[in-house]
């Protein structure tokens, strides 16, 4: 008799808890705007790029609206744990330490880094001993910089660390460092389609330690809204198996930089 009523009352919570599942018709995710091709703020002040299409493409697939929302790097995941958004869609790299706070979406972009130094930069060894006493750049808060302080700045580099993508190419530029760890991609679009990148160059090989640099790129969410994280994946499916994702890749990067 009490095997049965305990049976009921779970049943019971079981479907409580069903009926409260919260159903998603609008989805807000953030989005840092600051780092093209990913994410940026076009001429007519519209955030585009690859994050934010895919994003579209998602909504459209799970039938939500989709709110983007600006957040600057340092915060953007203390936001989403905060509620301001329900979604994080920011190049993020999926790796152990974040895991620890967010849950991750499957990966739908894998990146590459790499070192870029001024024009006429005798740099071409960029192994952590080769570059001990120089000045090397990065983002914070990313796992370049990680990268940067647990084996550049070990072996004797100068780091320092800016709060945007944008600083760190600009300082590069005037000559205030000696080269710059960021994406392949992004670093490639700011050499092509900047007036500031026509003063620098890739050097070196490309670097794919996953040890610091993650698993590829994934979508951030709370590890409350699992429903929400099971949505996005199917979406991802989809999107894939019926070439959608691979006509906003296309678009947006070049064979050169995958």
């Amino acid at each position: 008799m009490i095997s049965r009523l305990l049976f009921a009352f779970f049943i019971f919570l079981a479907a409580v808890a069903g009926s409260h599942a919260k159903e998603w018709t609008t989805v807000r995710i953030g989005t840092e705007g600051a780092y093209p091709p990913f994410n940026f703020i076009d001429a007519d002040n519209q955030i585009q790029g690859f994050d934010i299409e895919i994003g579209r493409a998602l909504c459209a697939e799970m039938k939500v609206e989709c709110e983007f929302v600006i957040q600057d790097w340092d915060g953007i995941i203390p936001a989403l744990l905060a509620h301001r958004y329900d979604a994080v869609m920011a190049a993020m790299s999926i790796t152990g330490q974040r895991k620890q706070q967010v849950a991750f979406s499957d990966r739908y972009h894998v990146s590459t880094a790499s070192f870029v130094a001024r024009k006429g930069s005798t740099i071409r060894d960029t192994a952590p001993d080769a570059m001990k006493d120089l000045t090397l750049g990065g983002q914070s808060s990313t796992t370049y910089a990680t990268l940067l302080q647990e084996l550049y700045a070990k072996a004797g580099a100068r780091i320092r660390l800016y709060a945007t993508q944008d600083e760190a190419n600009l300082d590069l530029s005037k000559g205030r460092l000696d080269v710059v760890l960021a994406n392949k991609t992004t670093l490639l679009q700011w050499l092509k389609n900047s007036e500031e990148g026509g003063c620098c160059t890739l050097v070196g090989e490309d670097i794919n330690n996953s040890a610091y640099l993650g698993e590829g790129v994934g979508i951030a969410f709370r590890k409350t809204d699992p429903r929400l994280r099971a949505m996005f994946n199917e979406a991802l499916k989809t999107i894939r198996e019926n070439g959608t994702y691979q006509d906003i890749k296309d678009k947006f990067f070049s064979a050169e930089a995958l």
